[in-house]
């Protein structure tokens, strides 16, 4: 390969979406050394309750994400992070959505969805990204400041919470 031909596929790869949903560099299927490499402050410790899900979690990493400030949880099972969540103020959510749909790629689905809950209705803006077994949703309920990106691998997000 000729260098311009090589300078031109490496500046195509780097501009190119990551193939998985990472949080700053941690990818699903990290190992919690390099969560704690990325991520020094955050508490690794075990899972308060027994889950088929994961067995460790690493807590509330502060984080710059997607020029939010942000913070960071991840869920390990045999020493892989199966998934994370980063939770970030509503006001940095356009920004944040623009980050994801550079970084991730087109999401899969967008839009508001409209519960009724306790006889008032609740819009939820959520977008959702999909590759192979791995998801990502981020969800903003309105009148909430706070938003959640949840990512996880397989079937993390129906299990997490099935106690043992």
């Amino acid at each position: 390969m000729l260098p311009v031909e090589r300078t031109a596929l490496i500046l195509l790869l780097a501009a190119a979406p990551a193939w998985g949903f990472d949080a700053n560099g941690v990818v699903l299927g990290a190992s919690e050394a390099e969560v704690q490499q990325r991520f020094p402050t955050a508490r690794c410790k075990p899972m308060e309750w027994k889950t088929d899900a994961a067995e460790r979690r690493c807590d509330d990493a502060p984080v710059r994400f997607g020029g939010a400030e942000a913070r960071v949880t991840f869920f390990l099972k045999r020493g892989a992070v199966q998934a994370f969540d980063v939770r970030f103020e509503e006001k940095d959510l356009r920004g944040v959505v623009e980050h994801l749909r550079q970084r991730y790629g087109r999401p899969e689905a967008e839009g508001n969805e409209t519960f009724q809950r306790r006889g008032d209705a609740r819009s939820v803006y959520k977008v959702r990204w999909v590759k192979g077994q791995d998801r990502a949703v981020l969800s903003s309920m309105a009148g909430r400041r706070r938003v959640d990106l949840n990512v996880w691998r397989g079937n993390f997000d129906t299990e997490v919470y099935r106690i043992k």
